[in-house]
This record gives C-alpha cells, structure tokens and sequence, in this order.
C-alpha cells in the first residue's frame, strides 16, 4: 500500500488527480483565522513564473506550521498554486461575475500560458516543479462569454475557466500538461514525489 500523504488544497480536482495516481491522501486545510487569500496578492512588477512559485512556496510554509500546530503525524505535504498569464499580466482567480467577462474577453482568440507551480515537503527535505502550457482560445462573442459566466463555472478558477468543464468549447489548441491546467500536473507531481521518498 502506498505511503499517505497531506494535500494542503480545497480543490476538488486535485484531489481527484492524486487519486487517479493513486496517492492517499487527507486534506489539510486552512483554520479559519488563516489569511489564505491574503497569500496570493501579485506583488508589484512580478513576473507570472516568479509568483506563481513564491504562493506556492508561502503556501507550503503555512502548511506544514498547520500540521505541527495542529500535532497530526508527520508525514509528505503538498501544495500547489495555478494561475494563468497572458504575456507578464497575471489572471487569478475571478472577484466576481463582471470581473469573469472582463478576463474570458481579453483571453479569447488569443494564445495564454497556464502556470501550475507545486511544492512537497517531507521532514526537512522538500521538492519543487513548475508546469507551463500553453492554450489557445477560440474567439467568443460577448454573449457566449456571458452564458458561460452565468453558469458559475469560472468563479474560484484562475483565469475564469476550467479545461475540464464546459469551457473546453472554447479550446481550439492545447500544448502542455492537460492536468497541469486543471491544477495538478501529473508527471511532475509523480516524480517530484519519488525524489521524496513515495511509492508510486
């Protein structure tokens, strides 16, 4: 049986990626004083690589003092940040509704990178990967970009779009890590966590 692991996530779909690999697991979410949010503010001038890697990184840190904190077993913690880029902008996750339209408008017809930065830590050994894709959108008219929006699937994504869902109408070209777009790229995760240790 492979060893378990802390997945310091609330997405559902990483979950469901480390369970196709395989890899148990049990969330290690934020306590409700936690900032979480406050974690992913673009600094200014930064590029969407170097923040992309610095959240996630800030995130692990808050994950591992939760487990200490908390006096859980020890164990592989990981986390994992996505955001999307369009050039040095950086799209993250929707404020709202007009917010989603303004983003999926500036994206469509035009080619963005997705960035998915995870990070690992065992003991005092830790491991980091990045995943850079590329995605191209077809053009979209103003009201299929509001009847998307109105679906409610892009609030909470980064970019205001998910790959897997009913945004894939919308992809005309793909290059890169499919999982990574959701969230989790499966390659780099699996090796990343080998080189500490997991079975997989």
């Amino acid at each position: 049986m492979n060893d378990f692991i802390y997945l310091a996530s609330q997405s559902p779909r990483r979950s469901q990626l480390l369970d196709q690999l395989g890899v148990r697991h049990e969330l290690l979410l934020a306590d409700a004083q936690e900032d979480a949010e406050g974690l992913e503010v673009v600094l200014r001038g930064e590029s969407p690589s170097g923040y992309v890697q610095r959240v996630t990184a800030l995130k692990l840190d808050a994950a591992v003092q939760r487990l200490q904190r908390r006096a859980l077993p020890q164990g592989l913690v990981l986390c994992a940040d996505t955001t999307v880029a369009l050039g040095r902008t950086i799209y993250g996750k929707p404020a709202d509704a007009r917010d989603a339209q303004r983003m999926l408008g500036e994206l469509a017809g035009k080619t963005h990178r997705v960035l998915t930065a995870i990070a690992a830590q065992r003991g005092r050994q830790r491991g980091v990967a990045l995943s850079v894709s590329r995605v191209r959108f077809a053009p979209m008219s103003a009201r299929q970009i509001r009847d998307y929006v109105a679906s409610g699937e892009p609030l909470g994504k980064a970019g205001a779009y998910a790959v897997q869902g009913r945004a894939a109408q919308f992809i005309a070209h793909i290059s890169g890590s499919y999982s990574g777009i959701m969230g989790l790229p499966m390659f780099e995760t699996a090796q990343l966590l080998r080189t500490l240790g997991l079975k997989i």
